[in-house]
C-alpha cells in the first residue's frame, strides 16, 4: 500500500480544469497507473484520493492512496508545483513533489485499542425510491444527501461500526465524541449518461475530523484500503490517520 502527497500547481491549466470537474480529476489521476486493469481500474489499483485546500497559503494538497506505486510522470507537464522555485523548500533541500511512501508495513502493526486522529471527506447519503416497481423487481433508487449534522454523524457511526472503529474523544454534550463535522461547497463534474449525452454531477462533501479508536484491526485495515462511503472515484472515502498522543 502506498500513500502519495503532492502540491498541485494552481497556475496549471490542467489543474484548474480538474479542480472544477471531479470526473476530469479522476481521469487524470488514473493516468498514473497501468492501463491493463480491466473494466474497473480504480478498484483494481486500490486508488483513493482527496484534495485538501490550504487557503492560508493558497495551495492545493493532493493525497493519493493506492495498492500500486503511481507513476506521476504520466500526468500533464507542470501539474505539480516545482519546489525548486520555492525558496523555503529549496533552502531545506526537499521534499520531493510528489512524495510517495509505502505504508503497508506500519498499518500491519495496528491493533485493537489503538487511537488515531482522523480526517475523512465523505458523501453521506441515503437511498430513496427503492420500492419494487410494477415488474416486482426492487429498484436501486437514487442517493440523496443528508442535510443535518446529527444525521451525518449517525451515518459515520454506522460506517465506523462496520469498519472496525468507534468515534472516541472528549464528549461535547451531543454524543459526537468531539468529532468535527464541516459541510463544504458542492463539487461538480460532467460525465456522459447511458445515451452518451453529457450529465452534470453534483456531489455534497462533508469533512469529518476527530479521534477514533480501533475495535477490530482486520476490519479497520480493510476499511483503510477500501475507503468509506460512496463516490470514491471523485475524491471521497479516503480515511487519513495519524497517531493520537495522550
Amino acid at each position: 500500500m502506498y500513500l502519495s502527497r503532492a502540491l498541485l500547481n494552481p497556475l496549471s491549466r490542467a489543474v484548474r480544469a480538474d479542480l472544477a470537474d471531479v470526473e476530469g480529476l479522476h481521469r487524470t489521476l488514473m493516468r498514473a497507473f497501468p492501463d491493463d486493469a480491466g473494466p474497473h481500474p480504480r478498484e483494481a489499483h486500490g486508488v483513493l484520493f482527496r484534495v485538501d485546500e490550504d487557503a492560508r497559503r493558497g495551495r492545493f494538497v493532493l493525497l493519493v492512496q493506492s495498492a500500486a506505486c503511481p507513476d506521476f510522470t504520466r500526468l500533464p507537464d507542470g501539474y505539480f508545483l516545482d519546489l525548486r522555485d520555492d525558496l523555503g523548500f529549496a533552502e531545506s533541500g526537499g521534499p520531493e513533489n510528489p512524495a510517495t511512501r509505502e505504508v503497508g508495513s506500519e498499518r500491519a502493526r495496528i491493533g485493537a485499542g489503538d487511537s488515531f486522529l482522523f480526517r475523512l471527506r465523505a458523501n453521506p447519503t441515503r437511498r430513496v425510491d427503492t420500492k419494487s416497481g410494477p415488474d416486482g423487481k426492487r429498484r436501486n433508487g437514487r442517493r440523496v444527501e443528508l442535510r443535518d449534522d446529527a444525521s451525518r454523524l449517525d451515518w459515520l457511526r454506522r460506517k465506523a461500526s462496520a469498519s472496525g472503529f468507534e468515534l472516541h474523544g472528549p464528549e461535547d454534550g451531543t454524543g459526537a465524541s468531539g468529532t468535527c463535522v464541516r459541510e463544504e461547497r458542492k463539487l461538480l463534474g460532467r460525465r456522459p449518461d447511458a445515451s452518451g449525452a453529457p450529465r452534470v454531477l453534483t456531489l455534497a462533501p462533508v469533512l469529518f475530523e476527530g479521534r477514533l479508536r480501533v475495535t477490530d484491526a482486520d476490519r479497520f485495515r480493510a476499511a483503510l484500503a477500501a475507503g468509506i462511503g460512496p463516490a470514491k472515484a471523485y475524491g471521497f472515502g479516503l480515511l487519513s490517520i495519524a497517531p493520537a498522543r495522550g
